[in-house]
């Protein structure tokens, strides 16, 4: 059958204008033309999938067939050819040899760091002190990413240079991706600046990694499970370029879902203060004043579930993949090649899978009620065999973060200061001002 085609279309732009101008409600309304919908970026014709099902199929019963597409592409620059954007044998060899950098034991190891930079974050606060959440958040992110990754002191200019420098890198990043391409290369100030944030950042990742091979020292962090691993069939190790891109994609991928998450969490429990209660109650019982530990993470139930409805609520936009062979998703059969297009952020809030989307209902996450979302509908990490490799570190870090403030802390809007919003690559706090308020 044709694939319809969106309404909105310009000759030359396409749906450009329409998706930068309503963002995700242009996505969301997508649903409303059918299972697969075409939309035009610019000249380039791609294919957008809004049924959580042929979204399954898309990630993984099918997975096989597609390869990471155009707006990776874009990304190149960033990642390199690092897991978010390299494909075949090459990203499969790539991600076992990343793999045991996020084993649970792994894990258990970095809970201490998240604890202690997020209790290191609260210890400057004083009552009523207000703070500007989205920048705490993403410094916090950053800071407990970057340890994890870097232990050495060199390593702390190194994250120092990606708090300067990330967020440029993703909110212009995802304008470029929504461009034709000569954009890219007009002279505009967001290009610059774009293209100077991803040459600092290259520099002083390039420069630990060549500092760790003279120091040759297994710290325990992530640099070194990257600069140490081997391929299981060859025994080759990463050159310095590889071990520059996973960095990247670690950093990348490590920090603004996590940031985004923190904020709207706090946020969320300012505005619904049963769930606040709970979330107190929970934290009091399971921790009895003591530092979270991995093994608190399991039975911080009531607080995952809090966690799940934030990422489930405020997603990253879209993602997209690239045929590899002719491909059919329902009743539509795509060219080998063809761009193809599906939106976390709508999938999240289609009325079909969650009942009253746009309610903040952590409850949902019960497993009575969790057991009837269909697949394909709930994908924060991605799914298949390109899932966020580091779907697990973020999870506990949210948790440890969220119990770590909430042990001591309550954070209340300040009156008549409404947050705002802008839509990059997700949806991004601006001016979320909020007082610290002890909780004893």
């Amino acid at each position: 059958m044709p694939v319809p085609v969106a309404p909105g279309r310009l000759p030359v732009l396409g749906h450009t204008v329409s998706m930068l101008r309503r963002r995700q409600r242009f996505t969301a309304l997508l649903r409303n033309h059918g299972d697969v919908v075409r939309i035009d970026l610019g000249t380039m014709r791609t294919y957008f999938v809004t049924n959580p099902r042929l979204v399954h199929e898309l990630l993984v019963t099918k997975g096989s067939s597609f390869r990471k597409g155009a707006l990776f592409d874009r990304f190149q620059p960033i990642f390199g050819n690092g897991l978010a954007t390299s494909n075949g044998e090459f990203h499969q060899r790539q991600r076992r040899m990343v793999q045991p950098a996020f084993h649970r034991r792994r894990i258990a190891h970095y809970v201490d760091t998240m604890a202690r930079a997020a209790a290191d974050w609260t210890a400057g606060w004083r009552p009523g002190q207000v703070r500007v959440l989205e920048e705490d958040t993403q410094a916090l992110a950053v800071t407990i990413v970057g340890e994890a990754l870097f232990s050495t002191e060199l390593g702390s200019h190194a994250v120092d240079e990606v708090r300067r420098s990330l967020f440029t890198v993703l909110k212009q990043g995802m304008v470029r991706a929504l461009s034709p391409s000569f954009v890219e290369k007009l002279p505009l100030p967001g290009n610059r600046a774009f293209d100077e944030a991803v040459a600092r950042m290259r520099a002083i990742v390039l420069d630990v990694v060549r500092r760790w091979r003279e120091d040759g020292v297994d710290r325990g962090d992530l640099l070194s499970v990257l600069l140490t691993a081997q391929d299981q069939d060859t025994g080759a190790g990463m050159s310095d370029e590889q071990v520059h891109d996973e960095v990247m994609t670690l950093l990348v991928g490590g920090v603004e879902t996590t940031a985004l998450a923190l904020a709207w969490t706090f946020h969320e429990l300012a505005r619904h203060p049963e769930v606040e209660r709970r979330v107190h109650a929970e934290v009091d019982e399971v921790l009895g004043g003591r530092t979270p530990a991995f093994a608190d993470v399991g039975d911080l139930v009531y607080l995952k579930r809090v966690a799940n409805e934030v990422l489930r609520m405020y997603p990253v936009w879209f993602l997209m993949r690239r045929t590899l062979t002719p491909v059919e998703l329902g009743d539509a059969a795509l060219p080998a090649g063809a761009e193809v297009i599906f939106s976390p952020h709508a999938l999240h809030h289609d009325p079909v899978s969650f009942e009253d989307p746009y309610r903040f209902d952590p409850d949902r996450w019960s497993p009575e009620r969790a057991g009837r979302i269909p697949k394909g509908a709930f994908v924060p990490f991605g799914a298949g065999a390109r899932q966020c490799v580091g779907n697990l570190f973020a999870q506990t870090e949210i948790v440890v973060a969220l119990a770590t403030v909430a042990a001591r802390w309550r954070l209340v809007p300040v009156p008549d200061k409404p947050v705002r919003v802008k839509f990059t690559s997700a949806a991004y706090p601006s001016g979320m001002l909020m007082t610290a308020v002890p909780r004893n």
